[in-house]
């Protein structure tokens, strides 16, 4: 069944962005109209109070009446001021029954606003916020760029009462806080790691030819943590319901993009990126949620990985353990039938009309840890979250949080999204063959086609990580196909299997190719003979360009050739592809698909198989002109060689990185074809200690081209940090290239 349609007015969920969507046609990208957005609620958005002031529910800090009136007089773009750790539950009438005068004020006992003689009175409440102070320090929250207290769950922390008098014996003293903690992970290199880390690695690619990016995260940043706030007031949830991270973690995939909510970003699949940003030119998280703050309205555009680290960034700043999860040949099930089906002619050629399964080249999510008190036990842990809108969830473009270990054991029945989840990362794919009377056969069934390699990034490393163990029981395993087998039995067609053939003589493998944007390549395809006896294949290649999504275009080249191969044999058969064959063709992120089909003469087996590989592009270097001290300017080279033979227009770099510079966008104009630029730019460095200055370059004409470079901050004199009033690092003017010149 066709995914359902968003709800109209929202273009950008639309099935007509065609490079989202499977048993789409491709087709060339049009303008997109422009996506409609309501005015935002600014009615209590920024109120001119501190942060605290509107956050905290534990001390003197609060200083209006309506603080304290009934919850549902606010609006969606409220401010929740009782969303720190000392946030006060309404009672059933709605409204505080806590209110000043009362004994948990600490203004007097008889509750009547009377200050007596000789009463002991709270005259100030010192909060020991400064992130010079032991309480953020202990925390670990003194790299939030905010002088407010900001203190984790489950950890002492202290405070100075100023009192009217000494204090005595007699005299009584009361603070209520009320937390809820289930996040809190026992280790402390995890910590450090998820948590705490303003950057990480996000990979992307194909299983053969993994690509990697740097995106900053920047939950520390100042703004973030309004926004993450902001977010969650957007979506109108609860307060007393903000310690439930399985609640929030579920209203952070809804709200992280815009579909049903009018969430932080746009999903855009189109390759029309005109107006907005190309996801693939974004180096972090920052800019799109300090643009979501300011304006209220939702960032264009984003995709997959881009959904992912927002969700890191917005996770990770209230306190969950999160990372960003990649997994390659990431199955989209349409039909809850936890199978991908791939429809052929008679000639074994696609029937793109019918395919609307889709498999993408990579897909980006989350893990969260977390207890999980709402399933039975042994589901703790870490649980998916992912908020790239594909399929809705109890009617909402949200999935998860689902537990890992349900996943791997094929649970579909547990929640949240367990059955899509599962059939990303561990379904068969189902090749279906049409038949002369017009009905449908399996002819080939890959069982280690989906869900290939799960990685993210290492703890305290860039290295890569592979985690699909923790998602999948080993491939061919007894316990691996025991879950596909309780997965497939809640599924739509338990008994797809049926009219399976069982000859196998001929193995066909397509050898991974290490192509380069805008140079010449050839795919290769090697047939063995496993048999005994000899065996003649009729093989038939098929190329064309593919959105990383798995929606392709059509075929624009394909081969023919009959090959003889004797008894453990095996032949290489190849296929030259020019750069300007392809060049005409190419959609975002430069992949290819390659389809490999054929029919044994002898046995009457048939060949099926997909290769998708991609198109490298090259990196940008960063190098670091001198010592980098907080707040002192420092100054980065970016050098850049255009790899096609043909100009770059409308260039932009983009330049971010986490106490070393605020999101800044360069526009440098059009860079000739081979042509090899240089650039310089300035910024000075707010908080020390090792950095990440992250850059990507986009065009037209070239897209997800990256640069990162290590920048390790010493301390300024005296130690300390250094910002403007804002919190802002102060950066420099861009200084003209140094050089432009044919490589």
């Amino acid at each position: 069944m066709p995914s359902p349609t968003p709800p109209s007015g929202t273009t950008d969920g639309a099935r007509s962005d065609v490079g989202r969507w499977g048993g789409n046609p491709w087709q060339p990208p049009t303008t997109p109209s422009p996506e409609p957005e309501p005015e935002p609620d600014r009615r209590s958005r920024r109120d001119g109070r501190s942060f605290w002031a509107r956050c905290c529910g534990c001390c003197s800090c609060r200083n209006t009446d309506d603080d304290w009136g009934p919850r549902g007089d606010r609006g969606a773009g409220s401010r929740d001021r009782g969303s720190g750790s000392g946030s006060r539950r309404p009672d059933s009438r709605g409204s505080d029954s806590r209110r000043p005068g009362s004994r948990g004020s600490g203004v007097n006992a008889a509750g009547d606003g009377t200050i007596r003689e000789g009463m002991l009175v709270v005259k100030g409440v010192d909060l020991l916020s400064s992130r010079s102070d032991q309480n953020r320090r202990e925390h670990h929250t003194d790299e939030f760029e905010y002088d407010e207290l900001i203190i984790r769950r489950g950890q002492p922390f202290y405070m100075v009462l100023l009192l009217s008098r000494p204090y005595e014996s007699s005299d009584y003293v009361a603070l209520e806080l009320l937390i809820e903690d289930i996040v809190y992970v026992d280790h402390e290199d995890w910590r450090q790691e998820y948590v705490l880390n303003e950057s990480g690695r996000i990979y992307y690619g194909t299983e053969a030819q993994i690509g990697e990016r740097t995106w900053n995260y920047g939950q520390f940043d100042h703004g973030v943590l309004d926004a993450c706030l902001y977010i969650l007031d957007r979506r109108g949830m609860p307060y007393a319901g903000r310690g439930d991270p399985v609640s929030v973690s579920r209203v952070i995939s809804a709200m992280v993009n815009s579909l049903d909510d009018n969430g932080v970003l746009i999903g855009n699949w189109s390759g029309d990126y005109s107006r907005g940003t190309n996801p693939s030119a974004w180096v972090g998280s920052v800019e799109i949620l300090l643009s979501y703050l300011r304006t209220g309205y939702s960032v264009p555009y984003g995709q997959c990985w881009v959904f992912a680290g927002v969700t890191t960034t917005v996770l990770r700043c209230l306190g969950l353990a999160t990372r960003t999860v990649t997994n390659f040949n990431s199955a989209h099930d349409t039909d809850t039938s936890l199978t991908m089906d791939i429809y052929f002619d008679e000639n074994m050629k696609p029937l793109e009309h019918l395919n609307h399964d889709s498999v993408w080249n990579f897909h980006v999510w989350n893990d969260c840890w977390m207890k999980r008190p709402d399933l039975p036990s042994g589901f703790n842990g870490w649980q998916v979250v992912d908020a790239t809108p594909q399929e809705t969830s109890s009617g909402i473009f949200c999935c998860g949080p689902c537990s890992v270990e349900s996943i791997k054991n094929g649970l579909v029945y547990m929640k949240y999204d367990t059955p899509f989840i599962f059939a990303e990362v561990n379904s068969d794919k189902v090749y279906w063959q049409r038949q002369n009377d017009g009905s449908f056969k399996i002819v080939y069934v890959e069982e280690k086609a989906i869900g290939t390699l799960i990685v993210t990034k290492a703890i305290g490393s860039n290295m890569r990580e592979d985690v699909t163990h923790i998602y999948k029981h080993p491939e061919g395993s007894e316990a691996e196909r025991k879950a596909v087998e309780t997965a497939a039995a809640h599924g739509s067609k338990p008994n797809v299997y049926a009219t399976r053939d069982s000859a196998e003589d001929v193995a066909v493998q397509v050898e991974a190719q290490d192509a380069v944007m805008g140079q010449d390549l050839t795919v290769c395809v090697v047939l063995t003979n496993r048999g005994g006896s000899r065996r003649t294949v009729k093989l038939h290649l098929y190329l064309s360009v593919t959105f990383y999504t798995g929606v392709t275009g059509s075929v624009f080249k394909e081969s023919k050739k009959e090959v003889v191969l004797e008894p453990g044999a095996s032949e290489r058969v190849t296929m030259p592809v020019a750069y300007k064959e392809y060049q005409p063709h190419l959609v975002d992120q430069g992949a290819m698909l390659l389809n490999v089909s054929g029919h044994v003469k002898e046995n009457g087996q048939v060949l099926a198989k997909q290769h998708t590989f991609r198109l490298r592009t090259p990196d940008l270097s960063l190098t670091l002109l001198g010592a980098a001290v907080v707040g002192q300017e420092c100054e980065v080279q970016i050098v850049f060689k255009n790899p096609l033979p043909v100009t770059l227009t409308n260039v932009v770099f983009r330049l971010e990185g986490s106490g070393l510079q605020r999101p800044k966008i360069l526009n440098v104009g059009d860079i000739g074809g081979n042509e090899t630029v240089t650039l310089r730019q300035t910024f000075v460095p707010v908080r020390p200690g090792p950095r990440q200055l992250i850059a990507s370059l986009d065009s037209p004409q070239l897209s997800q081209v990256h640069g990162v470079i290590q920048v390790d901050v010493a301390p300024a004199a005296g130690g300390g940090v250094f910002s403007d009033a804002r919190g802002n690092s102060r950066s420099g003017e861009t200084i003209p290239m140094a050089s432009r010149g044919e490589a």
